[in-house]
């Protein structure tokens, strides 16, 4: 047997690498994802005021760290038992709206652009973001500047554009501003008109790429959601809907608490990511994917004009359940539209610039989970308390990690198909890297600890020899 190593995987966020196994004859055989680097959190937060936990868990990540403050706000609106004053709600929204935005602007102009419009099979010197600069300004710029807006969005509601201590337990600490509104609400048209021109791109492309539609990540799974009761997507709130590739809800509204009890966890020896799986179905057949394509999948409708009409055409395209993850791209500029409009209907609401956006309370409960949705998918925070409020015992299943089985089910799909192992080719070995991308996966946000992590030490001379080896395999 031979492999195949892909090291690093490149135009993603965090480190990965990929082997391809091939058999005798050169055919692939396998394929795997290895994320390499592993994180603390849920140890290190241990003993610590719940009330850190927001900032402390905003650290994780420097693209999407409002979803992290979020999760961990409404795991200690838990804790805390209260109900947030309406304003406090909607401006939590808002600003992860803003978090929605930046992070999609920056998964599609910059990390998934290049393959799409200077093509998969280009030179690796010149299919990157330079060289789209090059090709189209224009559009470069445009991204550029829909990323800055969502930056913004954040800035200007928080006052810091990267973790900001505006989110709170029990809502945020700082009313809106009626100037900021304002600022806001003048910035949506050129921004609706940059994310819509991307959209009628895209579409007058993506016939180009039949081939990869048909090979990336293209089978039957499950996609999970949060929802409204009404079938409604909500990206803040809601409870969570799987459906399957027939398109029947198989479980629906579930509440942040009961979790548990759909979504398993298992850990594997080559990875630090672990391998969340659909209960009901067991490990590792409860495969299920997140994220705009699962969300755009699990909801009934997005419930403002622009998205839903946006939402008919795509279903009237790709059926009502999409199966290739080659569409997350299409998906992830329906939801930008659909943030756009969102924002405005918040920022127009009535009770918007009221004054009270706090609830205050001590530890009510000695358990508290909270679940939003991340710009990758559905983002789960799970904490435990003493009576004195210190943290006992923490877990944080990430979005990327609710993917880490479509993920590498997608890479053993396109390596299958694009790469022949006696005749390699660069532009398959991108293909697989670009199926990773679909995904846009935030692999230093995912990887945490659950029980016993898999280890590998190897004692390596200066001629690179191996003298020993040691292994420390997980129970799975």
């Amino acid at each position: 047997m031979r492999d195949i190593v892909i090291d690093p995987v490149t135009r993603i966020e965090g480190h990965a690498k990929i082997t391809i196994h091939l058999d005798d004859k050169g055919a692939v055989e396998d394929a795997r994802l290895h994320v390499t680097q592993v994180r603390g959190f849920e140890k290190f937060c241990e003993g610590r005021p719940f009330y850190e936990m927001p900032s402390l868990m905003a650290r994780i990540c420097g693209i999407c760290p409002i979803s992290h403050l979020l999760a961990s706000s409404k795991a200690c609106d838990a804790l805390m038992g209260v109900r947030l004053p309406d304003a406090g709600a909607k401006l939590r929204y808002v600003v992860h709206l803003g978090q929605m935005i930046q992070s999609h602007a920056l998964s599609f102009f910059h990390l998934s652009a290049p393959d799409l419009l200077l093509g998969m099979d280009a030179e690796p010197a010149v299919r990157n973001v330079v060289g789209l600069i090059q090709k189209d300004p224009e559009l470069a710029k445009q991204g550029i500047q829909l990323r800055k807006f969502g930056q913004q969005i954040i800035e200007w509601l928080a006052r810091e554009r990267v973790h900001p201590s505006w989110i709170v337990p029990g809502g945020v600490n700082r009313p809106l501003d009626p100037e900021v509104r304002e600022r806001i609400l003048a910035g949506i048209p050129e921004a609706m008109k940059i994310t819509e021109g991307a959209l009628k791109l895209l579409k007058s492309i993506v016939g180009e790429f039949a081939e990869e539609v048909e090979h990336f990540g293209n089978f039957d799974s499950l996609h999970m959601g949060l929802v409204e009761p009404d079938g409604t997507l909500n990206f803040y709130d809601g409870g969570m809907r799987f459906r399957d590739a027939k398109g029947k809800i198989i479980a629906d509204h579930i509440p942040p608490e009961a979790y548990a009890d759909y979504i398993g966890e298992a850990v594997v020896p080559w990875s630090y990511l672990k391998m969340p799986y659909y209960k009901p179905q067991g490990y590792p057949d409860g495969l299920y994917r997140v994220g705009p394509l699962a969300r755009l999948n699990a909801a009934d409708k997005f419930g403002t004009p622009k998205a839903d009409k946006e939402l008919k055409e795509f279903r009237k395209t790709y059926g009502p359940v999409a199966k290739s993850s080659f569409l997350f791209h299409y998906a992830r500029l329906i939801e930008i539209v659909f943030s756009l409009e969102k924002l405005e209907q918040l920022l127009n609401a009535e009770n918007i610039l009221d004054k009270r956006v706090r609830a205050e309370a001590g530890v009510n409960f000695n358990e508290g989970v909270g679940i939003s949705e991340a710009p990758r998918g559905t983002l789960i925070h799970h904490y435990k308390v003493d009576d004195d409020g210190l943290i006992t015992w923490a877990n944080l299943i990430i979005a990327t990690g609710n993917n880490n089985l479509a993920i590498n089910k997608s890479i053993k799909q396109v390596s299958q198909h694009f790469v022949d192992g006696d005749n390699l080719k660069e532009g398959a070995l991108n293909r697989v890297e670009a199926v990773v991308r679909a995904y846009d996966p935030c692999l230093s946000c995912s990887t945490h600890a659950l029980g016993q992590m898999p280890m590998q030490l190897q004692l390596v001379s200066p001629a690179g020899e191996l003298l020993d080896e040691m292994n420390r395999m997980p129970d799975v």
